[in-house]
């Protein structure tokens, strides 16, 4: 036992420093940390002294771990739900591209073809109800069948795209009906992230926004189709050449598979591809098999559908142009549209044009004016012609010749007002002496037989004498004693100057208004030379005014335009209103003498056409302008050949034109006028006049020799001027008839000629079909110049001189 004292605790340590055990110091933690079992303290240190995971090494330092993971995943999610709700926010619905919302205003002939687009797009908006149910179906099948069902944007279907494009599976597209819609109309075509970025949030926007139905309506209305054509309507019109109302299932699958690739799969342009193009059909069809929209025995019996041949662009030129100025005139003036409405396109605007007629009019030009010119005369170079047709029951307008290319001539001949329309106006101051029971100077009732003086330059006797008006004669030639049907054959300028005298030229005028001619027509002056027709009506102002003529003098407005839609919408039209203008026996016995006209007169070419007709020849003054105004019972037309210079634009006289000295109205427009109303009516039945005419136009009484009165024959001036009146010592009645008159129907005249007296007693003007004033003596209708039943025939002159024949 040592002699150390012990601890308390009973450790034998001694007291004092002793040196370390290395070896028990390092046994010691071992020691300590085992610990007894069931000891917390052991417990609590072995947690603390748990082994630490080694680090990685080699490749696995590159891959992420599941925190990186969890948390990339979590601030992706977290991005782009913010980058969808600031897009979102961010990123309205945009106005419509000029683009997308540009058409054309489309001018249709009465069946429906088409005339004319005046805009650079041709595109035509329609409603989706026009569309046939199976042509809807068709585009779903080929572009996306599950829209009415889908949201506005498929992602997984882009991102399927985008990943059969990568993989080189061809490019492919994974929009929605909805995307394609917007790109077409909010934004473009350009491939950018940007411009998908906004048509993602405005597809979704939209979709909110508009029902399936109204998108799309859109889609169809904007898609490309190739030709160009925008939207589903033009493209029927582009390859079928019919409304998309008309199209049938194959059709309608045939334009569905041009969405895919409009130039690659037109058959016609592309005939090496139609291997690809049938076979894009047949998916269409086949897509709308699986989806119950065709059955399987309606696809069997469907058969490629060839589409027609390309069409040039639609421009204005030839006809087109003038068609569409006179239609846009017609639409203004008529307050159915104004022009900035207008302008801003869209209208789908049917005319009252036939196409048979229209191409028969430009053929009969073409035929008889133009054919004859030549670039070597330097008179032809002046040649314009215009021409109008209208049906008289109905006023609706049939055919227009505005020039010979809108292109080329900008000025429409067949609406401008500044040629007179000479002689063809005197058929007017009849009617107004007939309407309203006018009477000569002497008393005597108007009629078609009676006589007049027909002196060339013979000074127009008003109520209180000369009214210092001498006209001339076409080609100074004096005619004498006259009957008015004569005249009106002859087309006497003394006749009827002294006719608008008498019966009172604002008379004559308000007439003239009644039947048709603008009341604010240049030079429409209430004076005797209304008659020679120095006012500048245009073509179609006097189509309207003879077609009221043709008509029984029952007038209406012309009527140029038919039907007017836009977006699937009608506009309103005008009621056309029609009213007694003159009195059914005063257009009718106009007629009467308008037929006298092309049997025997200065209108024969116009026998061309082949039906009972009446007209009236013209002539502008210095013959600028020649005219033929005509109709038979259910056509009315006028054709004017005008003189114009192409670089002044001054009127020209129409002398040398067409290899002939000079152009009247019994040329060149009397043969055109009666090829073009063959050609117009070849088909339909030929129709007589039913004529309800004057009492007592056969009763004319004779006028006494022995004064020179107005309306009375006698004896003229020797040379009768503007200075030098005829002698007219009286305008009172006669009291007793002339006593030297020996043979009934003449009257005495100078010294040994005998002069006609005009009474045709004989004369068949009951509206017989050879239209014949078939008296006792030959009548009017005859050729060796009789004027009268019983008479000779001779005139003023040389013993035995006879009238000239007609012309």
């Amino acid at each position: 036992m040592s002699d150390e004292p012990q601890q308390q605790n009973g450790d034998p340590t001694p007291q004092g420093w002793t040196p370390r055990d290395p070896s028990a110091d390092a046994a010691a933690p071992a020691e300590q940390s085992a610990g007894a079992p069931g000891d917390p303290g052991a417990k609590k240190q072995k947690k603390q002294k748990k082994a630490k995971r080694p680090k990685r090494t080699g490749w696995r330092r590159a891959l992420p771990t599941w925190r990186m993971v969890l948390g990339g995943i979590l601030l992706i999610a977290l991005v782009l739900a913010g980058g969808f709700i600031a897009g979102y926010q961010l990123v309205d619905i945009p106005p419509a591209n000029a683009s997308a919302t540009a058409q054309s205003n489309v001018y249709l002939y009465k069946d429906g073809s088409v005339i004319a687009r005046d805009g650079e797009v041709n595109r035509e908006n329609i409603r989706l109800a026009q569309v046939p149910r199976t042509v809807q179906h068709a585009v779903l099948a080929a572009e996306d069948r599950d829209f009415y069902s889908e949201r506005a944007v498929d992602v997984k279907a882009m991102f399927r795209a985008g990943w059969n494009t990568l993989t080189g599976k061809g490019r492919q597209g994974g929009s929605t009906i909805t995307q394609q819609y917007v790109k077409n109309y909010y934004l473009g075509q350009e491939q950018t992230v940007v411009r998908k970025i906004k048509e993602f949030f405005i597809s979704i926007k939209l979709n909110r926004e508009e029902s399936k139905g109204q998108i799309f309506e859109g889609y169809l209305n904007t898609s490309y189709f190739g030709r160009n054509a925008y939207g589903i309507q033009a493209a029927a019109q582009a390859y079928y050449s019919k409304d998309v109302g008309d199209l049938t299932t194959a059709e309608g699958a045939y334009l569905a598979a041009l969405l895919n690739a409009p130039s690659a799969y037109d058959v016609v342009t592309h005939p090496e591809n139609r291997p690809a193009a049938v076979a894009r059909w047949n998916y269409v069809l086949g897509g709308m098999v699986k989806e119950d929209w065709l059955t399987p025995g309606e696809r069997a019996a469907l058969a490629f559908p060839v589409p027609g041949p390309v069409k040039p662009a639609n421009s204005l030129s030839g006809q087109r142009g003038y068609i569409v100025q006179a239609v846009e005139d017609y639409l203004v003036r008529n307050d159915i549209l104004d022009e900035k409405t207008l302008a801003t396109r869209g209208y789908r605007i049917t005319t009252t044009l036939e196409k048979k007629n229209q191409d028969a009019l430009v053929e009969a030009v073409d035929a008889n004016v133009m054919s004859k010119t030549s670039t070597r005369n330097k008179a032809d170079r002046n040649v314009r012609v215009g021409g109008a047709s209208i049906d008289p029951a109905t006023g609706r307008v049939l055919a227009l010749y505005g020039g010979i290319d809108y292109t080329e001539q900008y000025v429409n001949n067949a609406t401008r007002r500044d040629y007179q329309v000479g002689s063809t106006f005197k058929p007017f101051v009849f009617t107004s002496a007939v309407a309203n029971r006018s009477t000569t100077q002497d008393g005597r009732r108007i009629t078609p037989d009676t006589v007049y003086d027909g002196t060339n330059k013979r000074m127009v006797q008003g109520p209180g004498g000369p009214t210092g008006y001498a006209p001339a004669n076409e080609d100074d030639v004096s005619y004498g004693p006259i009957p008015v049907r004569t005249a009106t054959d002859k087309s006497v300028n003394a006749v009827y100057a002294q006719m608008a005298e008498d019966v009172g030229p604002e008379k004559v005028r308000t007439t003239a208004t009644d039947l048709g001619i603008p009341e604010d027509t240049p030079d429409l002056t209430a004076s005797p030379s209304i008659a020679l027709g120095p006012s500048t009506a245009s073509v179609l102002d006097m189509t309207e005014a003879y077609a009221t003529l043709a008509n029984h003098g029952e007038h209406g407005a012309h009527t140029l335009v038919d039907h007017v839609t836009k977006d699937g919408e009608t506009i309103k039209l005008p009621d056309r209103t029609t009213e007694q203008a003159v009195s059914r026996e005063a257009a009718d016995t106009t007629t009467s003498i308008l037929r006298s006209v092309v049997d025997g007169g200065t209108g024969t070419a116009a026998q061309g056409a082949g039906r009972p007709a009446a007209g009236k020849t013209g002539t502008a003054e210095e013959d600028t302008a020649a005219w033929f105004a005509g109709y038979t019972p259910d056509l009315a037309t006028v054709i004017a050949v005008m003189g114009q210079d192409p670089t002044t634009g001054a009127h020209e006289s129409l002398y040398g034109a067409l290899g002939q000295r000079r152009i009247n109205g019994g040329g060149a427009p009397a043969q055109t006028w009666a090829q073009y109303t063959k050609a117009a009516l070849l088909g339909a039945p030929v129709k007589s006049f039913d004529l309800e005419l004057e009492s007592g136009t056969d009763e004319t009484q004779l006028p006494s020799a022995d004064t020179t009165a107005p309306g009375r024959t006698g004896r003229p001036s020797p040379s009768p001027s503007a200075a030098s009146p005829l002698d007219t010592p009286s305008s009172l009645p006669p009291t007793a008839p002339p006593a030297p008159a020996t043979t009934p129907g003449i009257t005495e005249g100078p010294a040994g000629t005998t002069g006609n007296g005009g009474t045709d007693t004989g004369g068949d003007d009951a509206g017989d079909t050879d239209d014949a004033d078939d008296g006792a003596g030959g009548g009017a209708g005859d050729n060796d110049g009789r004027d009268n039943g019983s008479g000779t025939g001779l005139l003023e002159g040389s013993p035995g001189t006879r009238a000239p024949t007609r012309r």
